[in-house]
Formats: C-alpha cells, sequence, structure tokens
C-alpha cells in the first residue's frame, strides 16, 4: 500500500493529480490510498503516514513552501513532490529536501516521467529499509537509522539515530533475517550497526548515540574479527 497525499487549493488541479497518480499506479499494479487536502494547515492536522506528498506551493494562508518546513521538522520522510507555477521557486526546494517539482499546468508525460523516478527511488529504498508492523500499522524504517536492536520478553525496541526507540512484537532471529550484514547480533538479546559503532572494551560495544550494548563472552572473539573485516571494507 502506497500512501499519497495531494494539498492543492485548486480542485481541478487536485483532481487532475489524483487521476494520473490513480493511473500510473494501476498500471504497476500497486495498491494507493489517496487523499486530498485543500491548504498547509489541515495537511499539517493529519497524522497518518504519508509516502508521496503532492504539496502547492502557492497557496491561501500557509503557503507550501512554510508548510514543508514544518513536515520535515515533525520527522516527515516521504518523496516530496512540489506543485508550481513559477519555476524561479525550484532553487527553495532544496531546503526542505525535495525530491522534484512538477510545473503547472501539469503535463502527463512530465508526471510520469517524475513519477518513474520516484517509483525506482521508491523500490530502491525497500531494499535498504525495514517494515515495521504494530497492530494495523506499518512504518517504513531506514536501516542506517538503526543505532542497535534489542529484545525484551518477546518485543523488538529499535533504538534510533534521531533518539526514537520504536517498539513492536517480533522475534530477534526473524529481525536478524531482515538485517544486512551491517549489523551484528553481540548478544542473545542485542544486534548493533557496525556503522554505528564508536569502540568495543571490557565486553562492551560503545555506541555513537552514547549508549553501550553487551557484548556476550561466546561471541566476544568473533565480534573482533567481524569488526576488522569491516574495517578493511569500508
Amino acid at each position: 500500500m502506497i500512501r499519497i497525499v495531494i494539498c492543492d487549493d485548486e480542485k481541478h488541479m487536485s483532481d487532475h493529480i489524483r487521476a494520473m497518480a490513480s493511473d500510473f499506479f494501476h498500471k504497476k499494479n500497486r495498491e494507493i490510498q489517496l487523499r486530498t487536502f485543500t491548504s498547509g494547515e489541515d495537511l499539517l492536522n493529519y497524522d497518518g503516514q504519508i509516502d508521496i506528498l503532492f504539496l502547492d506551493i502557492q497557496m491561501k494562508g500557509m503557503d507550501g513552501m512554510e508548510t514543508a518546513r514544518k513536515l520535515r521538522a515533525d520527522k516527515f520522510r516521504g518523496f516530496l513532490i512540489f506543485i508550481t507555477v513559477l519555476k524561479e521557486m525550484v532553487f527553495q526546494s532544496f531546503e526542505v529536501q525535495a525530491y522534484d517539482y512538477l510545473v503547472k499546468p501539469v503535463e502527463e508525460k512530465q508526471f510520469e516521467k517524475t513519477m518513474e523516478r520516484c517509483f525506482a527511488s521508491m523500490q530502491n529504498a525497500v531494499e535498504d529499509s525495514l517494515l515495521v508492523k504494530k497492530g494495523y500499522e506499518g512504518r517504513i524504517i531506514l536501516k542506517n537509522e538503526i543505532v542497535f536492536c534489542e529484545v525484551i520478553d518477546r518485543k523488538i525496541y529499535l533504538n534510533l539515530v534521531s533518539g526514537e526507540v520504536v517498539d513492536y512484537y517480533d522475534r530477534i532471529e526473524t529481525l536478524e533475517t531482515k538485517l544486512d550484514s551491517h549489523f551484528f547480533r553481540c548478544h542473545r538479546s542485542y544486534l548493533i550497526n557496525l556503522k554505528h559503532l564508536k569502540g568495543y572494551k571490557n565486553g562492551t560495544a560503545c555506541m555513537d548515540n552514547g549508549k553501550e550494548v553487551p557484548v556476550s563472552r561466546l561471541r566476544s572473539r568473533e565480534f573482533s574479527g567481524v569488526i576488522l573485516q569491516y574495517m578493511k571494507n569500508i
């Protein structure tokens, strides 16, 4: 399920983008969920997940650029595609990590070109990310953002670079199969991301977020070898 949001105060433009997006993903055999908003204020009140956001820059009230700044500050990590009548506005889009921009009136060829690139980027991101399911909701987390993983009882706790801790029910053995070679099972209850390893001493892995993770005696020799091999490869 790809969650798409369109925010534009012109209904005909919103409907136009909606139709093209529906057609594009239908051809890709991908299920989508589409929502539309007519103002930045309404969009900021929405707390659902957004994978792709089409955002008009010039709107009444809060404009698209200010809306984007607030969304990024609130940790929005989806693909942001601006809709604009002014090409000059694109230079400001870099500060909010915009993926692309579409100039009004949006032509179908222009739209499809942008979406082909975006879809390919999404496919690549899946390989570098982890889908965490909690209840009926799902969340995509980049593997590079995970500092270490800890299991307590039947719950996994993902400690992220941002300081956030995401918890969900799973087995650490199952999680281990979903992660790549940058992760090492240093203890029966811990998996660490070698990219965030700062040091190792006295049976403890020191991570770059200031946290310390225990390394079991049974895994300490293998851990030393893994660190040396990792250092050779970077």
